[in-house]
């Protein structure tokens, strides 16, 4: 009878992938890792520092996805969600500390800190608990709550406490908005050079925060680079506002 009652056995799974999709989910895990280090830099006042951990999480979140899909984690760690394992540390890193930045920094007018960290981060909740949050062709539906790109962008352009408000509540409604946002890595249009705008705008980010300094803004630290910031930026730009044309012709 055992010889043919196989219904409650299931085959080996190999070793060396089911190690693998472990180690993809730690590699996930490690970005509460870095963003426990932009709160301790946040804690003792360091920005600069803050943002470089952030981009670190940001990186381990840009190459976490391909990495699961290519060693088949759902496979071979089917007991483990490592989509809601990302959505937490995305709340984190993308949204939460963010929020604690602009309070701690002081990026808003005076008495606004606490609104406008609390309208980031309820909205954001809307965006996280979309099941519609990617489209068909991959791009996010809505601002996607990438308030740690927001606040690295207030540190570059050096805007004002007034203009960063209204960028804060205008990014915030547009979360409920279906403009189109892209996803550098899963859409398929233009990817190469997608990819590789990605790759420069990195570098380029990279540059400015460490040339920066308290007594020096990174438009006068490394003037170059901040134009060529700007430029990469308008090429994002241009691609999220050609893309939700295209659906709103055809619609």
């Amino acid at each position: 009878m055992s010889g043919t009652d196989t219904g409650h056995n299931e085959t080996p799974k190999p070793k060396a992938r089911v190690a693998a999709a472990w180690a993809v989910h730690a590699f996930t895990a490690s970005g509460v890792v870095t963003g426990l280090l932009a709160i301790a830099a946040l804690i003792a006042g360091d920005l600069r520092l803050a943002l470089l951990w952030l981009g670190a999480a940001l990186i381990i979140d840009g190459f976490d996805g391909p990495m699961a899909r290519k060693v088949r984690v759902t496979e071979y760690a089917p007991r483990f969600d490592g989509a809601v394992l990302d959505l937490v540390i995305d709340y984190l890193t993308y949204t939460v500390i963010p929020a604690l930045l602009i309070y701690r920094f002081g990026m808003v007018p005076p008495g606004w800190e606490i609104p406008a960290a609390a309208f980031i981060m309820t909205t954001s909740l809307y965006c996280f608990g979309n099941r519609e949050m990617k489209t068909k062709d991959n791009y996010f539906s809505g601002f996607p709550a990438v308030w740690n790109l927001v606040v690295l962008y207030f540190f570059i352009a050096g805007t004002g406490q007034w203009a960063n408000l209204a960028m804060i509540a205008g990014l915030g409604i547009l979360t409920f908005v279906p403009l189109k946002f892209v996803h550098p890595f899963r859409v398929e249009a233009l990817r190469p050079l997608t990819l590789a705008m990605t790759a420069l705008w990195t570098g380029l980010t990279l540059w400015l925060v460490l040339a920066s300094s308290p007594a020096l803004a990174p438009a006068e630290a490394a003037p170059a680079a901040f134009w060529a910031f700007w430029a990469v930026s308008l090429y994002f730009l241009a691609l999220c506002a050609l893309r939700t044309l295209q659906d709103a012709k055809s619609g």
